[in-house]
């Protein structure tokens, strides 16, 4: 599997569900196309393989078998073109070389450690671009940069990640950072690019949770699906993906999801939320906005709303099934 695929790979995971690496070559995840099963949420039946230095996509519940080239332009279709254009012009320097693929994207810069220092960036809050779309979603905290050129910024870190750093792409950075170490980041645009946000691990085998470095660990976690969301809390942090395990934190967490009854993936996460006896917010009927930024926005006291409604066991449970609309 060479480099370019594993970059495009790497680019979509946080987009795929339950993905995950099961070794050098072969990943797993949900079925974006069929859905996987219906029965079983935790069922992972698709592939991302590499044979005879293909690199192929494969369903085993419907079946699709296809090549990354196919599926990514399905997927993604704007992503397809920059991995196009990549995988041209490494057909045109005559790079077919096999690519040995790294335990982590830092194996290729013999793992250095990055610190908060590595972000040599604007406040996001000084520029005047970036500054003006965080207000206009009343958000005034929270960490965050500003960088003009996010594939350029991207490849000082990584280098050649990005090839095509002649596109200037504006994008908020969001720096994930833990034990004091930068270990990825996220890109959210803030123009009306189709691809919001772009994930970049810098370690692999880190998680991608925004705000560990913030929170006072011997007390209530709350924990939201996007980094802006938390920054409306306190003590929050924010999953960067849908393949988030947290299991391995020994904190008190409270799971706060978006107030979409008729999402059927968010639906599912709540439920196994409640079937974990873990506390979750059910939000209540009079509430309509979709998230927490929209709920602020509205006026909302959602510190309060969340206090007010964190259920758990039997009571989360029955919430939930008066609340989802599916």
């Amino acid at each position: 599997m060479d480099f370019v695929d594993v970059k495009y790979i790497n680019l979509i995971s946080s987009r795929l569900q339950k993905f995950k690496k099961v070794k050098p070559h072969l990943y797993n995840f949900r079925c974006p196309i069929c859905g996987d099963s219906k029965k079983n949420k935790h069922r992972t039946r698709a592939y991302f393989y590499t044979i005879k230095n293909n690199t192929n996509f494969k369903c085993h519940n419907c079946g699709v078998s296809i090549s990354f080239n196919t599926f990514l332009k399905d997927f993604d279709g704007t992503l397809y073109k920059e991995y196009g254009m990549e995988k041209f012009k490494q057909t045109q320097e005559s790079k077919s070389k096999t690519f040995v693929e790294p335990t982590t994207a830092l194996d290729l810069l013999s793992k250095p450690v990055f610190s908060k220092k590595t972000i040599k960036l604007p406040s996001a809050f000084d520029v005047q671009k970036s500054k003006d779309y965080l207000n206009a979603r009343s958000i005034h905290g929270g960490e965050f940069y500003y960088a003009e050129n996010f594939k350029e910024f991207t490849n000082t870190l990584i280098p050649d990640f990005f090839e095509d750093v002649g596109y200037r792409e504006e994008r908020i950075v969001i720096p994930l950072i833990k034990d004091d170490k930068l270990i990825g980041f996220q890109g959210r645009a803030i123009s009306s690019n189709p691809i919001k946000y772009l994930t970049i691990m810098l370690d692999e085998d880190e998680p991608k949770i925004y705000g560990l470095d913030k929170i006072k660990k011997d007390e209530l976690v709350y924990v939201t699906e996007g980094p802006f969301d938390s920054t409306f809390l306190n003590n929050a942090i924010a999953m960067c993906g849908s393949d988030v395990d947290l299991s391995g934190y020994d904190y008190s967490f409270v799971y706060i999801y978006d107030n979409e009854p008729r999402n059927r993936e968010i639906v599912a996460r709540i439920a196994r939320t409640a079937e974990r006896q873990d506390k979750v917010v059910i939000w209540p009927d009079n509430i309509k906005e979709k998230d927490i930024n929209d709920m602020v926005m509205s006026g909302i006291d959602v510190q309060n709303v969340i206090e007010s409604n964190t259920y758990q066991g039997l009571q989360a449970k029955l919430k939930f099934n008066n609340w989802k609309k599916i």
